[in-house]
Order: C-alpha cells, then sequence, then structure tokens
C-alpha cells in the first residue's frame, strides 16, 4: 500500500475538515505516493519516536499531536521539533497527524475515555458548528430518483441515524441553449419548458467533494444548476467531549479512586469535593478547560479533563467536581483506538504500537 491509501482510511475515521482551525493535521513529512513498508502509532513524534520507527522498519508514523505546529523558519536542529524533523527526512519517514480531526470523531480520543472508564452510551457534549451544509438542485422529474440516490450513495442525506432524508418540489424550469451548448432537452435557440424536481438534502462538509462529484455524474443536463450553503445547525453526533452515565453510582471519592485505577495515574487534580453521587460523567480529552460551562450546564455531577488552570477551577460554581487527570492520561488510549481500527481495516499490515513514554510531566 502507499501512505495515500492509508491515510485515506484514517481521513474516513477523522476528516481533516472536522479539525479546528488553528490545527496542523495531514501528512507533515513525507510523499503520499511513497509505499508503506510499515506503520508506528504515537501520541508524539519525538527523536526516540523516529529511532524507534526506524528500529522497527516501519516507515510511517502515525502521531496525534503534530510535531510541527506553528510555522517552522528553519531546519537546523535547534529545537526538538527540527530535530524530530530533520531524522525522520533524513530516514525517510513520513508522518502524519489527526489532531483534533480524531477530537471531533465521535468514536475518537473522547470515545475512548467513555470506553475505558464504562460510560455507557455516550453522546457529544458540544455538538460541532459549522459542519452541515444543504445541497439544492435541479433534475428532469423522470431522472430524479436516479439523482437521489447517486446522492445518497455519496453520503448525502444522513441525519443523526436516518439516512436517505431529502426534500423535494414539483415545478417547472425554463432554459434557452445557446449555439455553443449540446442539450438534452430542447432546442438551441429556442426557451425550453421542462417538468423539473428540486432536491434538498444536507451532508457533512467533509464529503462535498464526493457529493457534488456524484452530482456531476448522475445529472443529466450539461450545465446543472445547483446550490450549496452552510447551515448554522449543529452536528448531534459530531463535536468536543462526550458525557454519559457510569455502568454504577458511586460517591465522589470512590469516582476519584476509579479514574486513577482506569486512567493509570497517580494524581488527580480536582476542584471541592460536593457530596454528591456521581451517575453522569463529562469527559474530554487534552486540554478541555474551555468545556467547563457546556459540562456543568449538561448535568454531569464531574467532568474529566486535564490543563486546568488556577482559576479556571473556581468555574465549577459548587455546582460541578472537575477531575484534572493529566493531558498525556487523557490521551493515551488513543494509540490503542487507532491501532485497532486499522487493524480492521488493514488485518494483514505491519502495524505497532509506539513503547516510547512520551509523557514530558513526572510525578514524585
Amino acid at each position: 500500500m502507499i501512505i495515500k491509501e492509508i491515510t485515506d482510511l484514517l481521513e474516513a475515521l477523522a476528516p481533516l475538515e472536522n479539525a479546528e482551525d488553528f490545527d496542523n493535521v495531514g501528512l507533515l513529512v513525507g510523499d503520499a505516493s511513497a509505499e508503506v513498508n510499515g506503520i508506528l502509532i504515537t501520541l508524539d513524534t519525538l527523536e526516540s519516536v523516529v529511532d524507534e520507527a526506524v528500529a522497527k522498519g516501519c516507515n510511517l508514523i502515525v502521531s496525534f499531536h503534530p510535531i510541527i505546529f506553528k510555522g517552522l523558519k528553519r531546519l537546523n536542529g535547534a529545537t526538538y521539533v527540527e530535530r524530530s524533523v530533520i531524522k525522520a527526512i533524513k530516514n525517510n519517514v513520513a508522518i502524519y497527524s489527526m489532531h483534533t480531526a480524531l477530537d471531533n470523531s465521535p468514536i475518537g480520543v473522547n470515545y475512548a475515555i467513555c470506553r475505558a472508564l464504562d460510560i455507557e452510551e455516550p453522546r457529544i457534549l458540544i455538538p460541532g458548528r459549522d459542519t452541515i451544509k444543504k445541497l439544492t438542485t435541479y433534475v428532469p422529474k423522470a431522472d430524479a430518483e436516479q439523482l437521489r440516490n447517486a446522492l445518497f450513495d455519496a453520503g448525502a442525506g444522513n441525519i443523526g441515524h436516518y439516512s436517505h432524508c431529502s426534500f423535494t418540489v414539483e415545478g417547472s424550469g425554463s432554459f434557452m441553449a445557446g449555439s455553443q451548448a449540446n442539450p438534452v432537452k430542447g432546442k438551441k435557440g429556442e426557451i425550453h419548458q421542462e417538468k423539473e424536481v428540486q432536491i434538498h438534502l444536507t451532508f457533512p462538509k467533509a464529503i462535498e467533494k464526493r457529493v457534488l462529484k456524484a452530482l456531476f455524474d448522475h445529472h443529466p443536463y450539461e450545465e446543472v444548476a445547483y446550490e450549496v450553503y452552510a447551515l448554522e445547525n449543529r452536528h448531534q453526533h459530531q463535536g468536543m467531549g462526550m458525557i454519559g452515565n457510569l455502568h454504577q453510582t458511586m460517591t465522589e471519592e470512590d469516582f476519584i479512586t476509579y479514574v486513577k485505577d482506569r486512567m493509570k495515574t497517580p494524581l488527580v487534580r480536582h476542584s471541592n469535593l460536593l457530596g454528591a453521587k456521581v451517575n453522569k460523567v463529562a469527559v474530554l480529552g487534552g486540554s478541555g478547560a474551555f468545556a467547563i460551562s457546556a459540562a456543568r450546564n449538561s448535568g454531569a455531577q464531574v467532568f474529566v479533563t486535564s490543563d486546568i488552570k488556577y482559576h479556571q477551577f473556581f468555574e465549577a460554581e459548587q455546582k460541578i467536581l472537575l477531575l484534572d487527570i493529566g493531558h498525556y492520561e487523557s490521551e493515551q488510549f488513543t494509540k490503542n483506538l487507532l491501532a485497532d481500527y486499522l487493524k480492521k481495516k488493514i488485518p494483514n499490515f505491519a502495524i505497532s504500537l509506539s513503547e516510547v513514554r512520551t509523557n514530558p510531566i513526572n510525578y514524585s
């Protein structure tokens, strides 16, 4: 397989279009047409991880965090970022990053936390904005069903747990073909009236190219009349964080002990204990302090995340227990999730989990 075939599989799980605007995701180092010998999955691409990839015969690193985040003005080995990139280039090792594209996936980072904590029926905590688009097009009535089915096959018309969703309006379309046209209906130089159907469908913005290709490939007209526009609707099955119920109710103290055991951390920073029973839990891997308000308003008794600053703990407002379990700890199971996913897609391919501990924080 070549790198692009692997990254296409990863983008089916976490489309790059769903990454946050500030992020740097995708193929950061390497040639997409290069043949892949083996894949190493890691949270961070450090020099030691590149060395590990070379030792294991892996020439593609799939990394959660992007090693190149800000623009590089030079490559002289002065920083750990530059040294890692230089080593990867010298050894023909490609680097692909997923980061917030995977954060926003319904079966991504936060799903992995829910799975580790046995949180049942998790749903999105903060549904995504600006992720849904709508297509309107006009087609002869006789061709409407064929075109609609082609758009469905391309992924349009899915709303939550429902598929094949569309709306149609019958009417009359008019046009006059010019001298250079090759009309399917009507004659050149004459105004033609055609019984048409107006079709409306929504689709995730990540598949816009695929939907438009289906439109142009299956529409009978030489010139296709269509409109695509963004909706303000939130995507209920895509976004940041997750929330769900524990398999059994616990005290706050027992839940903290439970989290330390399940998330393999010796230390948890938390806000004031409130004496509440814990049943509903919100989670957000990585730096999740921006979601404290959403978690507090969600009805959860606890919010599990990381990188909470001193003053941000006050935002609990004595209404929710905030647990800061550590950045690395909150994302540690992401490697396993990606490995499991790729092994199912390409079961006979060499896929390895990095054995390098990339957590820069130590506890004493």
